[in-house]
This record gives structure tokens, sequence and C-alpha cells, in this order.
């Protein structure tokens, strides 16, 4: 059976295990998918994450989630912003009056690379907002 949005399904999965107090959620792999969790793991929303070989041919991501002291999850939300039927696209200069600027950040996929909203604004690129994280 064929996914028609391989991304939602990844923040799904990170939800749903965050959500269970689960340790790991395991993610099909793809390059986008890595670079999500790049950046989620560079601005500490997970802990880590790493490729594991499996029989297919693109492998898993397994992603590892933080929780406070609390045993309370430290991804509040995640929303896809951009999706399959209604492509989103912020400019450099809307980047933070877009709603989810303050709480969280936003995930771009830009000419230069995937990036956060901040990092897009320094950069003065504009592209499509993957998905939105607080």
């Amino acid at each position: 059976m064929s996914m028609t949005d391989p991304i939602a399904d990844m923040l799904t999965r990170i939800r749903n295990a965050s959500k269970a107090r689960m340790k790991a959620a395991d993610i099909p792999a793809s390059k986008l998918k890595r670079e999500i969790a790049r950046i989620l793991k560079d601005n500490k929303y997970i802990k880590d994450f790493v490729d594991i070989p499996t029989s297919n041919k693109q492998g898993t991501i397994r992603v590892y989630l933080k929780y406070s002291r609390e045993d309370k999850p430290i991804i509040l939300g995640l929303r896809r912003v951009s999706r399959p039927g209604l492509r989103r696209y912020i400019s450099a200069g809307e980047a933070f009056r877009y709603p989810f600027g303050r709480q969280g950040m936003m995930i771009l996929s830009t000419s230069s690379g995937v990036m956060t909203d901040k990092e897009a604004v320094k950069k003065k690129v504009g592209g499509e907002a993957v998905c939105a994280v607080w």
C-alpha cells in the first residue's frame, strides 16, 4: 500500500510515541525525514536519532524521545503545515509572523536545504513550510 504523506506519518509516529511515553519511535527513512530528525535534535526536542539498516532499501530511523524530569514530553505539539493537497510557502519576511513562530519553531524546505524558520530569516530565503513543532 502506498503512503500519500510520509512526513505526516513521521510526525504522527513521534506524537503517538511521545503520548504513550515510549523511549523511541521507528520511522521508515528518507533524506527529508533524516533532516527533520537532525533539526529536532539540534533544537533539543529529541535526544538522538540513528539509522537502522533493514532488509528494505531505505532503512529505518529510530528517534529517541526526550522527556522532562516530571516525565512530561518535551514535544508538546507537532503539526503538518504544508500537505500534498495544499502546499504552503512562506517568504523570508513571513517566517516570524506565522502563528507557530512564537511558541516553537517551523521547519522549512528551502532551496538552501531544510532549516528552521529562524535560520531562513538569517539567510533571507523562503520555502515550503513542512511542519511546526512546539
